[in-house]
């Protein structure tokens, strides 16, 4: 991973966290440079009701960047689309494309848009998080490549650019083709979460959590601890 360079994409600040931030961490240690896009606000993301939603959007953006900074993350940059309304739409579209343009990524990182639900886990995926992984897929192919798309862009300088690989957060998913060794940054992964403290009541229940999921992951590899995704290499 020496010199590459990485756009994970999210819907909320702290998706990629659980998602993937042990092999962030892990690929940042081997040399690659990484940045975060978390396009929605996170305005809707608590239920305590002594806080306001402009309170609650810079509490959890410095939480994301406290977060970013336990891991190495470059920079986290923020779209502010409103939380619980993101669309795959051609406004959200262009924002990925102009990040992906600017920062010119070998890879970019986002939630696997087929995934709607987990049984096992119990677990029901949020609409945001399928709009912000639809969004994605189709601005790396074929929008930040295509110079007729988003042409006010080339008047910013920002010209077309083709990534290499698209990394699909499979969250367990029987499509995952890839699975990362993180057994040596899984602390790095738990303390990430951890400046995440608006999202959760009982953290070490969290960290249960995390540890049983990435364990689950590993032990299809002969790993102790893996993070899974489905890897589209990207020949167009």
């Amino acid at each position: 991973m020496n010199n590459k360079v990485i756009l994970a994409i999210s819907a909320h600040e702290d998706d990629l966290d659980f998602g993937c931030s042990g092999t962030i961490s892990k690929w940042i240690n081997e040399g690659a440079k990484v940045y975060y896009f978390i396009l929605t606000d996170g305005s809707k993301g608590s239920d305590d009701k002594s806080i306001n939603e402009q309170e609650l959007i810079k509490e959890r953006q410095v939480e994301q960047e406290n977060a970013a900074k336990v891991l190495g993350v470059e920079k986290v940059f923020f779209g502010n689309f409103e939380d619980g309304a993101l669309e795959d739409n051609n406004i959200v579209r262009k924002e990925i494309v102009k990040m992906i343009r600017s920062i010119k990524p070998d890879i970019v990182i986002t939630m696997d848009p087929e995934f709607l639900y987990n049984s096992e886990y119990g677990f029901i995926n949020h609409p945001d998080h399928i709009a912000a992984a639809r969004a994605t897929m189709f601005s790396v192919y074929p929008f930040s490549r295509n110079r007729p798309s988003f042409k006010e862009l080339l008047q910013e300088g920002l010209e077309p650019h083709k990534v290499s690989e698209l990394l699909l957060i499979s969250m367990g998913s029987a499509k995952a083709n890839m699975y990362i060794d993180i057994s040596s940054t899984i602390d790095n992964k738990i303390e990430a979460l951890k400046m995440h403290t608006s999202q959760y009541d009982d953290f070490d229940k969290l960290k249960e959590m995390i540890l049983k999921m990435s364990n689950i992951a590993g032990t299809k590899k002969g790993y102790q601890y893996a993070e899974s995704f489905i890897r589209i290499e990207i020949k167009q």
